[in-house]
């Protein structure tokens, strides 16, 4: 039997205010219900995930190099970070491993300024626009992305 594949999951900055910051954008879905949908989700498939969220670029960064140890994979919602951080785009590709993007709102629907993202240029896949179902097609796709390879 193979080992599972293991996916470090990332929620950047204010996505811990889920469930109660701008539910008529985000939806009322709380961070650690999407956790847990998500951890439910990997047992089924076979995989393990790690969820880490923070509100600092810097720990976010730390997180995505030590991924590198024992991920295969990483899920991440940027957050506000997806439009200005060429530093977390770096340490994405840094560690080459497969990378899927994903945005509880359609980001291309909203404000101009949302519509360029950093991270999606080496990420496998985004998936954007159906709320908190965004993660759970997110970790769908990277799974069968790593089956595939």
């Amino acid at each position: 039997m193979s080992e599972p594949h293991r996916i470090q999951v990332i929620h950047g900055p204010n996505l811990n205010l889920l469930g109660t910051r701008e539910p008529e954008i985000y939806g009322a879905t709380t961070l650690e219900t999407i956790d847990a949908d998500l951890s439910a989700l990997a047992a089924e498939r076979g995989a393990e995930i790690e969820c880490f969220q923070s509100n600092h670029e810097g720990l976010l960064v730390d997180r995505i190099h030590e991924a590198i140890r024992w991920a295969d994979g990483i899920l991440i919602n940027p957050g506000g970070l997806t439009h200005t951080s060429v530093a977390l785009r770096d340490a994405l590709s840094a560690t080459r491993l497969p990378v899927v993007e994903v945005h509880l709102s359609n980001v291309f629907a909203r404000e101009t300024f949302r519509h360029h993202s950093y991270v999606s240029g080496i990420a496998v896949g985004l998936v954007a626009g159906f709320g908190a179902r965004s993660y759970r097609l997110g970790l769908e796709a990277l799974l069968a992305v790593l089956a595939e390879s």
